[in-house]
């Protein structure tokens, strides 16, 4: 295994991402984040499986409006998911979130990330700059491979950022092909000093989702490439937060909780190998240590 890349370290309401901090465990809620009781009560479930930092989707006023009584209930960093409209990012820092996601596909005008970056400076909160595969900007060279334009799209974002002298900077390039992905962040982890987060977009259900997201993040760690990670499926956040740490664990990257080895089962067993690693696996969730 490659030494881990040194990136600038930056806090996000009291955790810190990059640097020589150990590699952190975040997900998203799933819940309409105007119902604050029911995104209180998942990211509470997230808190007990060990997730570090939580996300949940800004899509209008009233969503942000409920994010200062999701982050009083909760005790880990929130971080607010913007698109398209700038005023819902300014929103999200007015009412104390501990960190952005920007999409440069749909937030890219000048004047409106001027805005943004003008408050996050002023409280001190980091923006993602997360690109999409599938939400690149029109102008993110035009004849180059998909990888090639992630990148593109990023830096195009980052220049943007550091020209108004700003860098509390977290990046991520995430697409559904594992290939693109990998090249993606190999090229940028080059050329820029930011923690890089990241992940397998829209990987799928838990069977399928897990096995890509394994294929195209643990590559990446193994090549000293990742600050923080999600592993993206369509299924509970736990879920999410569970194999991420599977995966941490697997490299010897961190340890939370214990680690089950169990036999594969076959014709010389004389017992039910199976639904015993099952229920042991089933009480051993909730055991942490770090």
């Amino acid at each position: 295994m490659k030494p881990r890349r040194i990136s600038k370290a930056i806090n996000i309401g009291g955790v810190t991402v990059g640097g020589i901090a150990p590699i952190v465990v975040q997900s998203m809620a799933k819940t309409d984040t105007r119902d604050v009781m029911s995104s209180i009560n998942q990211i509470k479930e997230l808190e007990d499986c060990g997730c570090e930092l939580v996300r949940v989707a800004v899509p209008d006023r009233e969503a942000a409006e409920a994010l200062p009584a999701i982050k009083k209930g909760i005790s880990i960093p929130l971080i607010a998911d913007i698109h398209f409209d700038h005023r819902l990012a300014l929103a999200a820092i007015s009412a104390g979130v501990d960190g952005l996601r920007l999409n440069p596909g749909n937030i890219s005008q000048p004047d409106k990330v001027a805005a943004v970056v003008s408050a996050a400076r002023e409280r001190g909160i980091p923006i993602r700059i997360g690109v999409n595969a599938g939400s690149l900007p029109k102008t993110a060279g035009p004849g180059l491979t998909t990888a090639q334009r992630m990148v593109a799209a990023a830096m195009d974002h980052i220049i943007l950022l550091e020209n108004l002298g700003f860098d509390l900077i977290k990046v991520s390039l995430k697409a559904f092909d594992v290939p693109t992905t990998i090249e993606a962040y190999r090229d940028i982890a080059e050329k820029i000093p930011y923690p890089l987060h990241i992940g397998i977009t829209e990987a799928g259900p838990p069977r399928s989702g897990i096995i890509r997201s394994v294929a195209g993040i643990s590559p990446l760690l193994y090549m000293g490439i990742g600050d923080t990670i999600r592993v993206s499926l369509s299924a509970h956040p736990r879920e999410e937060v569970i194999a991420a740490y599977e995966i941490l664990k697997s490299l010897d990257l961190r340890q939370h909780g214990p680690v089950l080895v169990s036999c594969p089962s076959c014709g010389r067993t004389e017992v039910d190998i199976i639904s015993l690693a099952a229920e042991v696996e089933k009480r051993l969730i909730r055991l942490k240590s770090r």
